[in-house]
C-alpha cells in the first residue's frame, strides 16, 4: 500500500499533462491565471511601494534579509486570509526570529486598497500571533496599478479581475537579501520546515525547485469557491497510468519466467521457475509432472513459458 501511495505522489509530480503549469514552457503562452516561476530574477530597484507609515519607497530598500513575499488583496473573501493565517502559524512555530532572521512583505495587488486598510490588517495579524514580534518584521504594503503590474510580472503572478473581486493563485515567493527570487511555495497552508528550508537557502542566494508541488499538482483552483479542489480528471488519469505500469510489470514478470534447469525428477510434481531478468527470484508453479512434460521442453530439458 505504501508503495502505491509513493507511485501516486511521484506520478503527480512527473505528469505535466495532468497538472497546472508553474514554470514557463517554450512555445506555450503564459497561463491567464496561475504562476510562471521566474527563479533567479532580481527585483528592479525602480519598483516602489507604500508602507504602513505612508512612505513611498523602493521595494528593494525593504529587502535586507531573507524575505517572504505574500501577494494578496486585503478584502479577499477567499484564500487570502487562509494564506496569511498559515503564515502567522509559521511565524509562531518555525523557531526563527522574524525581523532578524527573515521578514514578511504582504503586498496588496488591488490598487483600490490604501495604506489604511493595510494598517488594519497588520494590527489584526500581529494580534493573532501567539508570540510578540518586532512590528517591522511583517509589513503590509500597497501600491498603484503600475507598480503592482511590475512586481506581479517580476515574480510571474497571474491574476484576473472578475466583478469586484479577483481570481488568483495561492502562493508565496521567497526573496534573497539581494532581491533575487529563490523559491515558490504553493497553496493555502505552509509547513514550517519547508518555509525554514526555503529561507535558509535564500540566505545563501540559492534557488531551487518547489518541494510541495507534488500534492498541489493534483488540485485545481475553483474560481467560484475561490479555493483549491481535488481534480478528479487528473487523479483518474494518474491512476490509469499506475494501472498500466502495474500491468506491464506483471506481463514482464510472466514472460520472464523460465523453468528451473534442475532434472525433472528433482522437481517432484511442482515446477519451480526463475525470472530471466532477475535470476534470484523464484516462483513455484502449479501443476504436475505430466503437465510440465506436455508443455514442451527446450534443448536443455527445461520448459519455456
Amino acid at each position: 500500500m505504501k508503495n502505491l501511495i509513493l507511485i501516486f505522489l511521484l506520478s503527480c509530480s512527473i505528469s505535466p499533462a495532468f497538472s497546472q503549469r508553474h514554470s514557463p514552457v517554450p512555445g506555450l503562452p503564459d497561463p491567464e491565471i496561475g504562476v510562471v516561476e521566474h527563479l533567479d530574477t532580481v527585483i528592479s530597484p525602480n519598483i516602489r511601494v507604500i508602507t504602513e507609515k505612508k512612505d513611498t519607497v523602493p521595494l528593494v530598500s525593504l529587502i535586507n534579509k531573507p524575505t517572504i513575499l505574500n501577494l494578496v488583496y486585503y478584502r479577499c473573501p477567499g484564500i487570502c486570509s487562509p494564506i496569511m493565517n498559515s503564515l502567522a502559524e509559521v511565524v509562531d512555530k518555525m523557531g526563527m526570529e522574524i525581523g532578524k532572521d527573515y521578514q514578511i512583505l504582504t503586498l496588496s495587488f488591488d490598487n483600490r486598497e490604501d495604506e489604511e486598510l493595510g494598517i488594519k490588517k497588520k494590527h489584526n495579524y500581529l494580534n493573532l500571533l501567539k508570540t510578540k514580534i518586532n512590528p517591522d518584521g511583517w509589513h503590509f504594503l500597497t501600491a498603484d496599478s503600475t507598480q503592482i503590474r511590475l512586481i506581479t510580472e517580476t515574480v510571474g503572478f497571474k491574476f484576473k479581475m472578475v466583478g469586484a473581486d479577483y481570481i488568483h493563485p495561492g502562493m508565496i515567493a521567497v526573496i534573497s537579501p539581494k532581491a533575487k527570487v529563490t523559491r515558490y511555495l504553493y497553496g493555502t497552508y505552509f509547513l514550517p520546515f519547508e518555509v525554514k528550508l526555503a529561507l535558509a537557502e535564500s540566505a545563501k542566494g540559492q534557488s531551487g525547485p518547489t518541494i510541495n508541488r507534488v500534492l498541489q499538482f493534483c488540485y485545481s483552483f475553483d474560481p467560484e469557491g475561490r479555493t483549491y479542489v481535488l481534480d478528479i480528471t487528473k487523479v483518474t488519469g494518474i491512476f490509469i497510468i499506475i494501472l498500466i505500469v502495474i500491468f506491464l510489470i506483471i506481463m514482464l514478470g510472466y514472460l520472464g519466467l523460465a523453468a528451473d534447469d534442475r532434472p525433472q525428477a528433482d522437481r517432484a510434481d511442482v515446477p519451480i521457475y526463475h525470472h530471466r531478468l532477475f535470476p534470484h527470484w523464484s516462483f513455484v508453479g502449479v501443476g504436475n509432472k505430466a503437465g510440465a512434460d506436455r508443455a514442451g521442453k527446450n534443448d536443455h530439458g527445461t520448459s519455456d513459458l
